[in-house]
Order: C-alpha cells, then sequence, then structure tokens
C-alpha cells in the first residue's frame, strides 16, 4: 500500500516541496508505526525546511538535509507495532513533538522507535480532536519548558509581546492558571481571542509602543522574538525577568545579568518533551487549556501553509490533515 509524503531533496523554498507516494513503512523490532491524522507547519519546520539559521545543519545535515521528510509534530494513532514493544499498542490515539529538528511526520505514517516515543508523545486527551490535538503540540511546548521552570505566583504581573502566535497563545493560557495578572501584545483585532485565553489587558502594538507602558512587570515574555531586553528592561520591576524565543544577543546576556542580582533574561534549560506534553494534556482535560487553529490545509496544499506560517502572521496555529 502507498503513503503520500511532503518529500524534499534540498534546502529551500516551499517550492521545493512535492508530494509523492511511497510504500507504507514497515515496524522493525521496537518500533512503531504511527497513522497521522494531523500535524502542523510552524517556525521549526521552516528553519528546517530553509536550512536556516545555518547553524541547524549540524543537526539536520551540513551539505544537504538527512531526512527527506519535514513535520515535527503530529497527532495520530498506532496501527503496528514490532516486536518487543512494551508501552505502545495498535488503536492508541497520541499526540507528539519530535523536537525542533524534526521527526517526518508531514506523511501519512511515519515511523517512530518506541525509545524515542516514550520521550516524545503521551496518550491524547479524549476532550479534544486531532486536528485540535495537533495545535497543542510544538508551540504550546516551547512556552511550557519556559513557563513549568519559572513557576509563576498568583498575583504577579506579566507581558505577553505577541500573544496570538503559537507560543504566545499558550503563555497567556498558562500565565492565566498559575494566576498571574496578564498584559498581552497584538493586533487590536485579536483582541477578543487573547482576553477569552485570560488576558486581564490589551496593548494594540500598532498604535502603542508597549515598551513605553507605565506599568512594571515580574516577568516579560517576547514570544516572537522580536523585541531585546535593552528595549523592554525598563518594563521589569527590580527583579523582573525578560525571556525571548529569538536574538543572539540574548543568550550571552542570560550569562551576565543573572551576576548584577536585578532585572535579567533568562532562559531555561527545555524540559522533557514528555514532562511538558503531560502538563499540556492535563490542562486541556482540566478545561484550562484551549487551541488556537488559524488555517487548515490538506497535505496536497502544504507549500502554501509553508508560504503563510514564513509571513510571520498567522494566528496560533497552521494544521495540516492528512484524512483525505
Amino acid at each position: 500500500m502507498a503513503m503520500k509524503a511532503a518529500v524534499r531533496s534540498k534546502y529551500g523554498l516551499p517550492g521545493d516541496l512535492s508530494i509523492k507516494e511511497l510504500e507504507i513503512p514497515t515496524p522493525g523490532e521496537g518500533e512503531l508505526l504511527i497513522r497521522v491524522h494531523a500535524c502542523t507547519v510552524n517556525r521549526s519546520d521552516v528553519h528546517v525546511l530553509s536550512g536556516r539559521p545555518g547553524i541547524m545543519r549540524l543537526f539536520t545535515g551540513l551539505l544537504k538535509p538527512r531526512s527527506s521528510i519535514t513535520g515535527s509534530d503530529f497527532a495520530g494513532e498506532i496501527v503496528a507495532a514490532g516486536s518487543g514493544v512494551r508501552s505502545f499498542k495498535a488503536g492508541d490515539r497520541i499526540m507528539g513533538f519530535g523536537g525542533g529538528f524534526g521527526c517526518g511526520s508531514h506523511a501519512q505514517y511515519f515511523i517512530l522507535p518506541e525509545a524515542r516515543a516514550i520521550k516524545v508523545m503521551v496518550s491524547m486527551p479524549a476532550n479534544i480532536t486531532y486536528e485540535e490535538a495537533a495545535a497543542c503540540l510544538e508551540g504550546a511546548y516551547y512556552a511550557a519548558s519556559v513557563i513549568i521552570p519559572l513557576k509563576p505566583a498568583p498575583g504577579q504581573k506579566a507581558l505577553v509581546f505577541g500573544a496570538t502566535g503559537a507560543i504566545g497563545s499558550s503563555y497567556v493560557q498558562y500565565l492565566k492558571y498559575y494566576g498571574a495578572s496578564i498584559t498581552a501584545v497584538c493586533g487590536g483585532e485579536n483582541e477578543e481571542l487573547v482576553r477569552s485565553l485570560g488576558a486581564d489587558r490589551i496593548i494594540d502594538y500598532r498604535k502603542v509602543d508597549f515598551t513605553k507602558d507605565n506599568e512594571r512587570f515580574d516577568m516579560v515574555f517576547d514570544a516572537i522574538g522580536k523585541s531585546s531586553f535593552a528595549k523592554c528592561r525598563k518594563l521589569l520591576k527590580r527583579r523582573g525577568i525578560y525571556t525571548s524565543s529569538g536574538g543572539a544577543i540574548n543568550i550571552l546576556l542570560i550569562l551576565i545579568t543573572p551576576l548584577f542580582r536585578g532585572r535579567k533574561v533568562v532562559f531555561p534549560p527545555p524540559v522533557r518533551i514528555d514532562v511538558a506534553l503531560n502538563f499540556i494534556k492535563g490542562l486541556i482535560e482540566a478545561g484550562r487549556f484551549r487551541p488556537v487553529i488559524d488555517r487548515k490545509y490538506p497535505l496536497d496544499r502544504i507549500a502554501e501553509a509553508y508560504k503563510y506560517v514564513a509571513t510571520g502572521q498567522k494566528i496560533g496555529n497552521v494544521i495540516i490533515t492528512l484524512d483525505a
């Protein structure tokens, strides 16, 4: 039997992806065959497709990609397990994030070793669909990986810049769960959405420079990597913390700013994927986390999804459906 997959032979642009029919792989000893029902195209995938920044090629292949099939997250079911598999069985509904360098999930089926599966996937909550589950993975993981170690306290004040993205919308919901007071920076047209996620106050970045706000915060989260500690420093309380999803200068500041016992840049070591996904799963089951979906594309139109995500204008998650 054949399956469809998004395939590339070189680093490049969305147009370099093609949809091909391949043989459905057979799981070997200690391996799982996963049927993907939904996944996303996200910022991690865009970087993997382009091979930029160049340092990531140390992990994905220097001159050409080691993996021809893209994709980093997935929601689906196990259809077969190789001999020796003990932790999963055929019929299990699962969701997972294979890491920022991808796992080949832009395909109707893919193989995942059990040893890795234990670390990167969990059973799906019963109260969401496959498409909704896919919207609770890549961005939600990155936000959880920062929030869980910080453990915001009730009553603390937090600002989230880029509150409508996959990472930012997750930050807002996690902060609400921990009882923080949230100021969200986003386009004014998305105010209703962001308030429904838990934001107490909205700053429309198109009308106001949020870095000149008079409020002082315990935490400032740049969810899109388009600001800096220098610009946001005055927003922080004396012992306030700043964290960003991008910016090379922030790596240096992570080492320097803690030395001065004042405002500082932090980026906690990544939380284990299974720990973060179980945290997210618990919030979903408790009705405390709601996936945000912008658009849905069938696998045949995945190049369009990549082009849209690359604009940086998506709201929440862009879903790829693989059931057709």
